[in-house]
């Protein structure tokens, strides 16, 4: 079986252009200790915030709260809006084995929550390590820029930011 592969661009002009767009809700999680919640992905083995695809038939809400449970463990109720992400600095490739099957610039709703059950359970598929951690940690963390500036903006702003 032919292992898929992510691969992130942040201000590249080298990056291939993108040959779609999607819609993707992340979900910015504090605990009461004021730890945020990581993961680390399968897929490109950076750190994130639990992220995913929008499907059909599902809020951004939803989806948030579904990506979250299946990647970390953690159920959340959703509180609020961090922002909207969607500059077309940030382009993601996505393979299967050496072939590309996507080119994605996405549209990002990353959205506050806050833990109500389950317990920190990475998903085989899709993170190799699920933790809780201080934010003034981050910098020991490799995070992809995009993904960093959601992250930032959770911490820093209490409006929603909008790109």
């Amino acid at each position: 079986m032919k292992k898929k592969r992510r691969i992130d661009y942040w201000r590249d002009p080298d990056a291939p252009k993108p040959t779609s767009r999607k819609a993707s809700a992340s979900v910015f999680v504090i605990n009461d200790d004021g730890h945020l919640l990581l993961l680390h992905r399968t897929d490109n083995h950076l750190w994130t915030i639990p992220t995913g695809a929008v499907k059909k038939g599902e809020t951004v809400s939803e989806a948030g709260a579904r990506e979250c449970l299946e990647e970390t463990g953690i159920e959340v109720e959703v509180t609020g809006l961090v922002g909207i992400f969607s500059t077309p600095d940030h382009v993601i490739v996505y393979m299967h084995g050496d072939k590309v099957d996507e080119v994605r610039q996405p549209i990002n709703v990353c959205l506050r929550a806050r833990m109500v059950g389950g317990a920190l359970q990475p998903n085989p598929k899709e993170s190799r390590e699920v933790c809780w951690v201080d934010p003034s940690q981050l910098g020991s963390y490799e995070i992809q820029p995009a993904i960093r500036r959601r992250i930032d903006c959770g911490l820093e702003r209490v409006e929603p930011y909008i790109d």
